[in-house]
């Protein structure tokens, strides 16, 4: 049957063990955090099972470290007790499920069981067909799991929603969802064998440009004299994106009227135009893409919730760039290799500390960012053939080179207002300074979360939050 392998402790598990093995599968349980871990990495354990109380370090910092490994397996989060920021944590790293345990063995060996029923189905299924990555470069885990939601959105026509800080890709995202899409379908069910949705238009509408007076016949186009000044018919967008993709950009930014209005045209996907007696069809898929946090929105009254509930038939949350450092080497050199074309210059070499400098800044702005970054790189060794530490943007050379900067004395305030250019904005500086301290945090307490906590005085929630921030919760 299958594989498992369970990292806990105490009878509980023992009982749940055998209840696995009477039924066919291949069960190894281990009460230590290092060995299990070991094991995990050699052996092709189809799914694991962590305990987050365990003796030899704090368990969960593990978790994102299992799903990176090769074979990838399922894991199941055992809790002692219920904890909603651990749970997210789990879930967002990757889990398979969060289980808190009390005193039957049973749940345990059924979550156990059903992950190891998904593991051998997807073994047996058809192979995944490769995704068109369009511009979308990386191939760190991060990215990988994105681009696995990425092919499973492509094959259906359920909404998506595409959640992440400024400059991880969002468009990107959005086009290449677009461009491996299926075939259109008409609103009765039947499929155009000669119309695939990928040829169709993809329109995008950004929600933080449209006109409050105007947006209704921006989005659903209006008919000659509906109003002052249209002196003919107009097609709105949605009526463009028919039988294509229609992105809403920056959602989040939608006004309430007008989030009511497309609600009825996402249940429906018909609209009625501006001044028309009739209603029109459009036969779209829908993307939208959002920085804003959706939930908090509609908690405050900003965002309708069950608008919300319609876009996010199936959400992908971008990582930020320092989420996935070992994509950082590659999207430089990708996109110097670029830009070098579109400005006529021969290409650039780099030099070992500038790669080093690159991977060490923590990007607040993302690949947006870095492209910038680039750029002001090119100009400043327009004529060099490597491209060194020294070409880079200022503020990230401070960033980098001092870690964090020392606020300036007064003493010394005409000689640093010539410098007013180089300093950072006070987020990226706290972020900074923030990553920094985490890191030496870790290191000084060699990883051990609850020594952590009780040097920082950081609740162990909190922490946790912060090292997936930053990137920093994988063990050395």
């Amino acid at each position: 049957m299958g594989k498992a392998l369970i990292i806990a402790d105490g009878n509980l598990v023992e009982s749940a063990a055998q209840l696995l093995i009477s039924i066919g599968h291949e069960v190894v349980v281990v009460d230590d955090l290092a060995r299990g871990w070991k094991l995990a990495a050699k052996q092709d354990a189809e799914v694991v099972a962590l305990a987050l109380k365990l003796n030899g370090g704090d368990a969960i910092a593990l978790l994102p470290r299992l799903k990176q490994l090769p074979h990838c397996p399922e894991v199941v989060v055992l809790a002692a007790s219920s904890d909603p920021k651990a749970a997210e944590f789990a879930l967002r790293s990757g889990a398979w499920d969060y289980l808190p345990v009390q005193s039957d063995p049973e749940p345990i060996a059924a979550a156990i069981d059903q992950a190891l029923q998904y593991c051998k189905e997807q073994q047996g299924g058809a192979t995944p067909v490769a995704v068109k990555r369009e511009k979308i470069i990386g191939n760190s885990p991060a990215m990988k799991q994105c681009l696995q939601l990425l092919g499973q959105a492509a094959a259906s026509d359920a909404n998506v929603l595409l959640t992440g800080e400024t400059g991880t890709g969002k468009e990107l995202f959005a086009r290449a969802i677009h461009s491996n899409s299926p075939r259109a379908r008409t609103l009765g069910g039947s499929i155009h064998s000669n119309n695939p949705r990928a040829d169709k238009n993809f329109v995008v509408v950004d929600c933080t440009a449209l006109p409050e007076t105007l947006v209704e016949s921006v989005l659903f186009g209006h008919t000659r004299g509906a109003f002052t000044g249209a002196d003919r018919n107009h097609d709105g967008l949605i009526a463009q994106a028919d039988g294509g993709t229609l992105f809403l950009d920056e959602v989040g930014e939608l006004p309430l009227e007008t989030q009511k209005a497309f609600l009825r045209v996402l249940q429906e996907r018909r609209y009625r135009p501006v001044g028309a007696q009739v209603e029109q069809d459009s036969n779209f898929r829908l993307v939208a893409a959002t920085n804003r946090d959706l939930d908090q929105m509609v908690a405050d009254g900003q965002f309708r919730k069950d608008l919300l509930f319609r876009l996010r038939t199936l959400a992908i949350e971008l990582p930020p760039l320092r989420q996935r450092r070992e994509d950082i080497e590659e999207l430089i050199r990708h996109h110097t290799i670029r830009l070098c074309k579109a400005y006529g210059l021969k290409p650039k070499g780099f030099s070992i500390e500038l790669i080093e400098n690159l991977q060490a800044y923590p990007w607040p702005g993302n690949v947006r960012e870095m492209i910038n970054a680039i750029d002001g790189m090119l100009a400043a060794g327009v004529n060099d053939t490597t491209l060194y530490a020294k070409h880079l943007p200022l503020n990230i050379r401070v960033q980098v080179v001092c870690g964090h900067l020392e606020a300036p004395q007064e003493t010394a305030v005409e000689d640093a207002a010539a410098m007013t250019a180089s300093v950072p904005t006070f987020k990226s500086y706290r972020e900074s300074s923030e990553a920094k301290y985490l890191q030496d945090l870790m290191t000084m307490t060699n990883r051990n979360i609850p020594k952590a906590c009780e040097v920082s005085g950081i609740s162990r929630s909190r922490l946790y939050e912060m090292l997936t921030k930053y990137g920093l919760n994988s063990p050395n």
